[in-house]
Order: structure tokens, then C-alpha cells, then sequence
């Protein structure tokens, strides 16, 4: 067995180890609002519930490792005293991770991500609409654990609001594990589902992804692909060019006679399965191609 003692490792890596085994974590998918009205949107796995009466949550937004920076989330909390606090589903997994890119500040998070702000009852940071259960809370106190990168800073959050889909309650009411279908964080790019195990979800690329509110209107308002099909392509650097969908026109359909480009739900179709193989910029590119044949 390896030992350790805290100091004698890079936080970094001290970090990592501690993501890794304490495993799997909730996932807090945090709104928030600057006394100016923007809105932030981001999640936090230093997340759980730790009292009833009076119900509270407890979230951890830490300093940056790599340069002490702190997060929006945090900064806004800060100054404003609420947040929302939005649960995570399979659903909703790959616009949530996108959404953790690192964007400028006062860029909007459900914006980019392709998520509905739906008003909050009793706090001014909006809802998450996709999300299965939101609680609206009132910050209560916030304690810093340390002033150096990778310090936390607990949140605590009272909720004075809480609202649950129906379509996740079982016949007496209650909220059913297997409806609600939540994610739970590990370590590198690894989440757990509560009822089917582990999965890889890619990290953000640092470069910043292009966003959801980036797609082409024609892909955006696609019934077939869902959520997670809009946050991978959402999380690409760029949209190909006219000329890379040519390309894979001519080399790649033409390789792939099954796929009717005519057809525009059955191509979309084959283009999620790519998207769930990790096939994301030929997705891309095949997404395009059904309009820049059918013009």
C-alpha cells in the first residue's frame, strides 16, 4: 500500500486522488446572478445534503488549483446570498459538462449549453427547466477553508423552494430512483448512473466549445437528436467548413451507401449513433450535408 501525507504531493495530484476514491459524487448544477443581473450556470461535485429541519445543502466551489482564481459561482454568491441548485440526470449529462467550459464572465451558461431558464418563486437566480428537481435556496453563511489554490469554500444553502417533475414520482409519491435517473461524478472523465454503472463523459476542451446557441438552427431544432446529441456537437471547437462537408460527401457517404442523406430523420439517426461512438466531427459534418445537398 501506498502512503501518503498531504504535503508531500502536488495539490494537483493530491486533488486527483481525492476525486478518484471518494466516489461517486452528487452533482450540484448551480444558478447564480451578479448584482447585475447576469446569470451564471455551473456544477459542483463537492455536493450533498446535510440537514432536514431546516433543509440544507452544503456545495464547495474550490479555488483554482492551477493559478488560486475563484469562480463565478462563488463571487456572485458572495455578494447576493442565493442560488439555485438543480439536479442532474442522464438526460441533461453532456449540455451539463459543457457548460463547465470556462467562459468569459457575463457569458450566460444556460445560453451556451442549451438549457431553459425558467423563473425562480422566492430567489432571482432562474431554474434549470430540464433539470428533474431544482431547489431555490438562500445562503445562509459561507465558510473558506483556505486562501491557496484548491482550498474550497463551503456553501451553505437553506432551501426555501423546491420543485420535483411529476414524471420522476412513483404511484405513492415518492421520487423513484430509477425515474429520476441522476449522474454522480468520479474521477477523470468518469460519472456513475444510478442505474446502469459507469460512463465516459470527455472533459470540456480548454480551447472553449462553440456552444448549443452556435448550431445551425436546422440541427437545433432536430427531433431526433436529443440534449446530450447537442452538447457533444456544442462542445466541438468549430463548425466544419462548406468545404469539409464536401469533402465528406464525396468520400464518405460515398463509402456508406446506407446512409439516404435525402432522408433527413433517418441521417440525423445515423449521425447520433456516431455521436454515442465518439464520431463527433463526421457527425458534425453528415448533420450539415443534409442541407447542403437538399438546397
Amino acid at each position: 500500500m501506498i502512503s501518503i501525507t498531504p504535503q508531500e504531493v502536488s495539490t494537483a495530484k493530491l486533488h486527483g486522488y481525492l476525486l478518484s476514491a471518494v466516489s461517486p459524487r452528487p452533482i450540484a448544477f448551480a444558478s447564480t446572478m451578479d448584482e447585475d443581473g447576469n446569470v451564471n450556470l455551473s456544477p459542483f461535485s463537492f455536493f450533498n445534503v446535510f440537514s432536514a429541519n431546516p433543509p440544507i445543502l452544503i456545495f464547495s466551489p474550490a479555488r483554482r488549483v492551477r493559478d488560486n482564481t475563484t469562480k463565478h459561482t462563488l463571487e456572485n454568491v458572495l455578494k447576493t446570498k442565493e442560488v439555485v441548485i438543480n439536479i442532474v440526470n442522464f438526460e441533461m449529462v453532456q449540455q451539463m459538462s459543457l457548460s463547465s467550459t470556462e467562459y468569459p464572465n457575463g457569458v450566460n451558461e444556460f445560453v451556451k449549453a442549451g438549457f431553459t431558464q425558467v423563473a425562480s418563486d422566492m430567489v432571482k437566480p432562474p431554474r434549470v427547466g430540464e433539470s428533474p428537481v431544482q431547489f431555490e435556496c438562500k445562503v445562509n453563511d459561507v465558510i473558506a477553508l483556505g486562501a491557496k489554490g484548491g482550498a474550497g469554500n463551503l456553501i451553505i444553502a437553506e432551501v426555501v423552494k423546491l420543485h420535483i417533475k411529476e414524471s420522476i414520482l412513483d404511484a405513492e409519491g415518492k421520487i423513484d430512483a430509477v425515474k429520476i435517473d441522476t449522474v454522480a461524478r468520479m474521477g477523470a472523465n468518469w460519472y456513475n448512473r444510478s442505474k446502469e454503472g459507469m460512463f465516459e463523459v470527455l472533459k470540456p476542451i480548454r480551447t472553449m466549445g462553440i456552444g448549443v446557441d452556435a448550431l445551425p438552427i436546422s440541427i437545433r431544432n432536430s427531433t431526433v437528436l436529443t440534449g446530450n446529441d447537442l452538447g457533444i456537437l456544442g462542445n466541438s471547437e468549430k463548425i466544419p467548413t462548406e468545404e469539409e462537408v464536401r469533402e465528406f460527401i464525396k468520400l464518405g457517404i460515398d463509402k456508406c451507401p446506407h446512409i439516404d442523406v435525402a432522408n433527413k430523420e433517418n441521417t440525423q439517426k445515423q449521425a447520433q449513433d456516431m455521436l454515442q461512438k465518439g464520431i463527433v466531427f463526421d457527425a458534425f459534418r453528415l448533420l450539415l450535408a443534409i442541407d447542403l445537398i437538399n438546397i
